[in-house]
């Protein structure tokens, strides 16, 4: 029934142009070129034996074959893969294609869905991941282009096989979602809940894309409605500052000045953002998730208490600690901390401290002593000396052979 519905839909989604704008030949050695439908388009294709534009048939793992556009641009860094609407083939795109590779200075790979153009097949949305899947894999195995230097393109339906791809790429430099839509019902009505039938469900998927995400949309689109795009851009992880073309419509946003302007500056940004700064935000946005977690991803105590901060906030529902004395961060670091001995905020049912340090119990290693211990076997035999977890009672960390703590000076022992 749902792949039923989901024809039905594709029936609403897809108008392929009608004749095509172009066709494929082969040149006397047998490379392909394009040609213009001169009765139903106004580009003017490069001539055969160009290298600036490079013509591709790639096979899909659906068994259709896809037409694909290859720009070349010697001063780029990055490569745009761009998704088009519903309503156009590569035969009207390929004159926005050459001014976006001079303007951007990227390369640009456009193609054509299975039934547009000169690809084969029927138009369908499970056919157009494939498409862009194919098409993608054709990037990495004849041009070396890898999700590091990739920027999806993604206009009006062309934004669901754009976020597809982009959910499955975790290290994609960028996304663009061009009069992008939430999904495809919620182009006809305005709903809040998932139906069977629906297609392109892209408000599930923009959460899955770990790049940044830019958007652009029309203040006075009649056929996607602004809060598509506006929707998209606060439920994405790494919004980027959207453009709202105000009086922009659905299929002219490319004559605005600030068009290709904010998306020259986006590139620039994308291009000036390394691997290991994106790699350094990602550390840094998952530590600071674990510190607005407290210890509670390790649920070892109940509710600390700590002589310079009487009063420690618990925030979550497993009763792990959460404080802001700078002697308790969690239940680790008063432990670990000096200036927390006279109370130990462990409460843990296998791990007894008694008061201020005295002999903390070990389920494992009854033996195992404290900090004010003379011995210097004291932490090296115990089981636990090597877990984190245990740090408490070995200041921070396992004792080097011979040395002992006295009055709470390291001195070395003797023999």
């Amino acid at each position: 029934m749902g792949c039923m519905f989901s024809h039905l839909a594709a029936k609403f989604a897809f108008f392929p142009p009608s004749p095509p704008t172009y066709h494929l030949t082969k040149t006397p050695d047998g490379k392909l070129t394009a040609v213009s439908s001169s009765a139903s388009s106004s580009s003017t294709f490069p001539a055969a034996g160009d290298s600036s534009l490079d013509v591709r048939v790639v096979k899909t793992r659906r068994g259709n074959k896809v037409a694909a556009f290859y720009l070349k641009n010697p001063n780029a860094r990055l490569t745009l893969l761009y998704s088009h609407g519903n309503a156009a083939d590569l035969g009207q795109l390929f004159d926005l294609f050459v001014q976006l590779k001079v303007n951007l200075r990227v390369n640009l790979m456009g193609y054509d869905y299975s039934g547009y153009g000169a690809s084969t097949g029927k138009p369908s949305e499970y056919d157009t991941y494939a498409d862009i899947e194919a098409v993608y894999e054709c990037l990495q195995n004849e041009y070396g282009v890898g999700q590091e230097d990739l920027i999806l393109y993604g206009q009006s339906v062309g934004s669901g096989p754009t976020l597809h791809l982009a959910s499955k790429l975790p290290r994609l430099r960028g996304v663009v979602l061009h009069s992008g839509i939430l999904s495809g019902l919620r182009v006809l009505c305005h709903v809040k809940f998932k139906f069977c039938c629906d297609i392109y469900s892209n408000v599930n998927k923009i959460k899955k894309v770990k790049c940044p995400v830019l958007v652009i949309h029309g203040t006075e689109d009649d056929v996607v409605n602004w809060l598509h795009g506006n929707r998209l851009w606060k439920m994405a992880k790494e919004p980027y500052e959207p453009l709202w073309i105000k009086g922009g419509g659905h299929c002219n946003l490319e004559i605005y000045p600030d068009y290709i302007r904010h998306l020259y500056r986006f590139i620039q940004d994308m291009e000036n953002t390394t691997t290991k700064s994106r790699l350094k935000k990602i550390w840094q946005e998952i530590r600071r998730q674990d510190e607005s977690k407290g210890c509670c991803s390790f649920r070892l105590c109940s509710r600390p208490k700590c002589p310079r901060c009487p009063k420690p906030s618990c925030d979550c529902s497993c009763g792990c600690c959460k404080c802001s004395c700078l002697s308790l961060k969690g239940c680790f670091s008063c432990c670990k901390k000096p200036s927390c001995f006279s109370s130990c905020c462990c409460s843990c049912p296998k791990f007894e401290c008694s008061s201020c340090f005295g002999k903390p119990k070990c389920p494992k290693c009854p033996c195992w002593n404290c900090l004010k211990c003379h011995e210097s076997e004291c932490c090296r035999s115990c089981c636990c000396a090597g877990c984190f977890s245990w740090l408490c009672c070995c200041g921070g960390g396992r004792r080097k052979e011979g040395e002992r703590r006295d009055g709470g000076t390291v001195v070395k022992s003797e023999g």
